[in-house]
């Protein structure tokens, strides 16, 4: 075996990728996707300008190998050894790479977020990587900030930081600290609260968030994330347990992490893992809690979690803790309602996922077709979509188009978020100028679908009617008023679920999937259930103008009259 350091532990990431899509290594979906991206950008990368710089990832491994020992506990003075699954992790982070427009090579991760359960390393690792932007990085006039809600917050990473540089003479020699602070040459490593004075005017290198679940909004991550704009390959990187408010920025956070696992949305700057159980129900079960401890058998002891399930199962309050804290399992909260794994297998390639008007031929076999539409308004200041349904035979063809206000997106973009712009890019989304959406835009769309389909019906809500619908019904377009409560949309959601459940349903739209993953669905006493935007995290306008469409769908026996509508 090769004394390289750098070298062992990149065999190793590569190892550890090979063996969880082999299955050999018990991994949830969330660590196999992760594991699938990689190999896919091993393979593709290079045609987004990526590439994995073996050598970038072996500088950082040989520092970690060369310089970091543990700093307490049993393994007290010895070098500190990564796992697989870690090794795995940092060859991510510091080993891909991208191409910027004037030719430098660059990190291409500039945020990591990363998930698993207690006991597992992390504040020991993240101290390690403090220690390594702060003097292995090469970055001049480094500013390393250990960052939480509260500055007591603070103190486990910096002090794991400052003691792994005690343990180490030559890290002596280069870094001292004081008040606070560790400094080496130029370069600072310090830490920031939410509460501190010096949350502004910041120009930092490297942030490491521990424990994201506990930040109540997005404030500490906004700031740094902001303060990072006049560096050349800064990393902002979370990392947490799970945690009990679903609402929160973390589990927001989250959400968007896997999506970009998933492929719903392409996010080439963001690194995600997270280290889970698969199958809640297989809680009290061995095999699963490997899943969420990736360090088991090393930091993680068997016989220790082994305790603690037992005592789980005797009290409610010792099993909200095990499942949170060392299974990783988010308890509380609402559930999504799509399983994406299924709409994924429902997409076909066989379908242009644009509205099926552009170029439209007899051949495409959807000229004149009978169709019904779902039209979701909203407000003129937010996302509208227009959905159409083509039943042929026992499958239905599904198409949407989606509008948003000029002004909207560009508030979205100076958050950061630029999240629609993919969709944009595709022509899901249409940008429509101005503050608000110009309904003239819809009307003259729906008014081509009508010309071109048999449309015998287009639901909207009614409760959210506007000038758009009566321009429309003066034209005698078939708009058909439909409630949103528990009594009609259950029965289209039901059927939208058993659709996609057997493979009934066709659509080839990233928009449409997006919007599906976003989708909370709440029950009332009798089993009927709805969507409720309030509690999903992100749009879903697509999607609930899909429902409508399918609405329509299932009552084509019905005669439409002007301002039909359906009751609560």
């Amino acid at each position: 075996m090769s004394d390289d350091i750098g070298r062992v532990w990149l065999d190793s990431a590569y190892a550890y990728a090979r063996d969880v899509l082999d299955q050999q290594i018990p991994a949830c979906e969330y660590v196999r996707l992760a594991a699938q991206r990689f190999d896919n950008d091993l393979s593709n990368g290079f045609k987004r300008g990526l590439f994995f710089s073996e050598r970038a990832a072996a500088e950082y491994f040989r520092f970690v190998g060369r310089y970091c020992r543990h700093y307490q506990g049993d393994f007290a003075g010895q070098r500190m050894e990564w796992g697989p699954w870690q090794c795995f992790v940092e060859a991510n982070i510091h080993g891909w790479m991208r191409e910027t427009e004037d030719g430098r090579h660059v990190r291409r991760f500039r945020r990591v977020y990363e998930e698993v359960a207690r006991k597992n390393g992390k504040s020991t690792r993240l101290g390690a990587n403090g220690d390594y932007y702060l003097i292995g990085d090469r970055e001049e006039g480094a500013q390393v900030y250990v960052a939480a809600t509260k500055r007591e917050q603070t103190k486990e990473i910096f002090d794991a930081a400052a003691a792994i540089i005690e343990m180490d003479p030559r890290l002596q020699r280069l870094a001292s600290t004081y008040r606070g602070e560790i400094r080496y040459k130029r370069s600072v490593l310090g830490r920031l609260s939410k509460d501190a004075k010096r949350m502004d005017g910041l120009n930092v290198h490297a942030a490491l968030v521990d424990e994201i679940h506990a930040h109540q909004d997005s404030a500490v991550w906004d700031v740094l994330r902001s303060a990072m704009g006049a560096r050349t390959q800064p990393i902002m990187r979370g990392i947490t347990t799970a945690g009990f408010d679903k609402r929160g920025f973390a589990y927001q956070l989250r959400s968007y992490v896997i999506k970009v696992l998933q492929g719903l949305v392409k996010d080439d700057g963001l690194f995600g893992i997270i280290y889970t159980i698969d199958d809640e129900e297989r809680w009290d079960q061995e095999d699963e809690w490997r899943k969420a401890n990736p360090n088991l058998g090393v930091s993680v002891s068997l016989e220790d979690l082994r305790e603690q399930c037992a005592e789980a199962k005797e009290m409610p309050s010792a099993r909200v803790e095990f499942l949170t804290k060392r299974l990783n399992v988010w308890l509380h909260g609402e559930t999504l309602w799509m399983p994406v794994e299924k709409w994924r297998a429902c997409h076909t390639s066989g379908i242009n996922g644009l509205m099926p008007w552009a170029e439209l031929t007899d051949g495409d076999g959807l000229l004149n077709a009978e169709c019904y539409g779902g039209l979701d308004i909203a407000s003129s200041e937010d996302l509208c979509s227009l959905s159409l349904c083509f039943p042929l035979g026992d499958k239905r063809q599904v198409f949407q188009r989606s509008y948003v206000p000029e002004a909207a997106l560009q508030q979205r973009f100076a958050k950061g978020d630029k999240t629609l712009q993919q969709f944009v890019d595709s022509g899901h989304l249409v940008v429509v100028p101005g503050e608000v959406i110009n309904q003239k835009w819809i009307e003259k769309d729906i008014e081509l679908v009508c010309e071109r389909f048999d449309v015998r019906s287009i639901f909207y809500d009614r409760w959210n009617s506007s000038q758009l619908v009566s321009n429309l019904l003066e034209k005698e377009i078939p708009m058909v008023g439909f409630g949103q409560g528990f009594a009609s949309i259950s029965a289209p959601m039901k059927e939208l679920m058993r659709l996609t459940l057997v493979g009934d349903i066709e659509h080839n739209d990233p928009l449409l999937a997006w919007a599906m993953s976003n989708v909370v669905e709440v029950k009332d006493p009798a089993g009927n259930i709805k969507t409720d935007k309030s509690k999903s995290s992100e749009k879903i306008d697509p999607a609930q103008a899909v429902i409508m469409a399918i609405a329509g769908a299932m009552r084509p026996e019905e005669p439409v009259e002007k301002q039909d509508f359906v009751e609560l």
